[in-house]
C-alpha cells in the first residue's frame, strides 16, 4: 500500500454522505480555493508536501501518522491521488486540494473521511505548506464554517488550531 494521508481508508465502502446529497465542489476562502484533488495536481501536490514534511507532522491532527512519507515517489503520489479521486467518486471520502487563488499552485489539502471515534461523524484534517503556515488557522475556520453550513455532518473531529 502507498503511504498516504489516510492509509487505512481503502477498505471503507459505505458512502460518507447520502446519495441525494450534492457534494460541494468548491470553497473560496481568504487566500485560498478548495477543489477536488485529482491527478492533474500531482506534480504541484508532491512538491507542496515534500517541501513541508516537518511542518505537516507538527500540524494538529497529524501526530503519530505515517504520512507524509518523504520517500514517496511522484509515481506513488499519483496513485495516491487516483485513490483519493476514486474515494470522492464513490463518496466514501473527500479530499480537496488547497490552491492559491491567483496562481492555482497547490498550497495544502483538506481530507474528509469517516471518523473512527463514536462521538464524531467525520474525521477532518488539513495542512498547508510551511511557507503558507499563516493560512492554517483561516483555512481551518473556513472549513469548520463550510462543514456547518454546506455538509450534513453534525459532529466533525477536527483538531483545534
Amino acid at each position: 500500500m502507498v503511504a498516504n494521508a489516510e492509509p487505512d481508508r481503502d477498505e471503507r465502502s459505505a458512502p460518507l454522505v447520502a446519495e441525494d446529497f450534492v457534494v460541494p465542489l468548491r470553497l473560496d476562502g481568504p487566500g485560498f480555493r478548495l477543489e477536488p484533488l485529482g491527478v492533474r495536481h500531482n506534480e504541484a501536490d508532491h512538491r507542496a508536501w515534500t517541501s513541508s514534511v516537518d511542518h505537516i507532522r507538527a500540524t494538529p491532527g497529524y501526530a503519530g501518522r505515517r504520512w507524509p512519507d518523504p520517500n514517496l515517489s511522484m509515481q506513488d503520489n499519483r496513485r495516491d491521488l487516483e485513490r483519493h479521486a476514486e474515494h470522492f467518486e464513490r463518496r466514501v471520502g473527500f479530499t480537496y486540494t488547497v490552491l492559491d487563488p491567483d496562481s492555482d499552485d497547490v498550497i495544502g489539502c483538506v481530507y474528509l473521511y469517516p471518523s473512527d471515534e463514536p462521538d464524531h461523524d467525520v474525521d477532518v484534517r488539513s495542512w498547508v505548506r510551511a511557507d503558507r503556515a499563516a493560512l492554517d488557522a483561516p483555512l481551518a475556520a473556513a472549513v469548520r464554517d463550510w462543514l456547518a453550513t454546506e455538509w450534513p455532518f453534525r459532529h466533525p473531529d477536527y483538531a483545534a488550531r
